[in-house]
């Protein structure tokens, strides 16, 4: 793993990012729907560009955050196109695919890399319980398909069909899978996948772990809905675990996750969805059957967030 210290200024204005190196702070954006459907793309542009300007290194549309499950094709697309063209080249653009066909899967993909993605988050959803040789095969296809780099995802709570060790080593072995999303809450699983798979696949946290742990053994950044609303205090986390500064790490990692205690308690699209709306930005209510937040709930994240600024 590299381990050269970050600076822990902003990046001067002719810096260019590498497209194909994936690290740091990727916030899972939220799709900002309409009641009737309409994705609000001036509301998604502004978080895009807001975002970047707080220095994070890279944009994930359609994440668990940014309710994939529940959004339809044109959508989808619709999301990942604003997403790239707020970007601006600025930073690289991980899309999410997701599906329980290889087929299907494969055409969100190759459509996303068409439309200008930097890279695709790789996300199975399953309504049989599906063998290793067959979980394997959907990642192969899709990496099979796009000339850009893949992130795998798994995520135990909400996927019926896990991604073992075993088939994880497999797929770092492809010449485009080259990152782990891993949002179990297991960080020994982390460990392993790091020990057992080594620079061939690099690890990114998830919301479900401390994000200055994973740092520490070998994880090269987090992906993230939380990072939407605390953009600037997750990209200097980053910058002092990078530094080896331990101590100034966790001792901010200590007030951050105040923030993931406040959301493990509700359901995380409408807790990002209400924190950005309280910053001001005009996202609407989680998409339907799922719920906006009560005015308790609310007033849970608002607290968390006043104490953070």
């Amino acid at each position: 793993m590299d381990r050269a210290p970050a600076r822990l200024d902003s990046a001067p204005a002719d810096f260019i990012p590498d497209m194909t190196e994936f690290r740091g702070v990727f916030p899972y954006l939220v799709s900002p729907v309409s009641a009737d459907g309409t994705v609000r793309t001036d509301v998604l542009a502004r978080l895009c560009d807001d975002l970047i300007r707080a220095d994070v290194h890279g944009l994930t549309p359609l994440g668990s955050t940014g309710e994939f499950a529940y959004l339809n094709a044109a959508q989808r697309m619709a999301i990942v196109q604003t997403t790239i063209e707020a970007a601006k080249g600025r930073v690289p653009v991980v899309a999410g695919v997701a599906s329980a066909s290889t087929a299907d899967a494969v055409a969100q993909a190759q459509a996303y890399q068409k439309l200008g993605a930097d890279g695709i988050l790789a996300i199975l959803e399953a309504y049989f319980p599906l063998s290793d040789a067959q979980v394997e095969s959907y990642f192969r296809g899709i990496a099979d398909a796009v000339d850009i780099p893949v992130v795998i995802y798994t995520n135990p709570q909400f996927q019926r069909s896990d991604l073992t060790l075993d088939v994880i080593a497999r797929l770092a072995e492809h010449p485009r899978i080259g990152y782990i999303k891993d949002a179990s809450t297991n960080t020994g699983r982390l460990l392993s996948i790091i020990n057992r798979c080594g620079d061939a696949l690099r690890v990114f946290a998830a919301s479900a772990h401390i994000p200055a742990a994973v740092m520490l053994i070998g994880g090269v950044g987090w992906m993230a809905g939380p990072a939407c609303i605390i953009p600037r205090q997750s990209v200097r986390l980053y910058d002092l675990g990078r530094a080896g500064r331990w101590d100034e790490a966790m001792a901010l990692q200590r007030r951050l996750w105040r923030i993931n205690e406040a959301f493990a308690r509700f359901n995380l699209a409408a807790c990002i969805k209400a924190g950005l709306s309280i910053q001001g930005y005009d996202v609407g209510d989680p998409v339907p059957p799922q719920a906006a937040l009560n005015a308790e709930a609310r007033k849970a994240v608002e607290a968390a967030l006043r104490e953070l600024a």
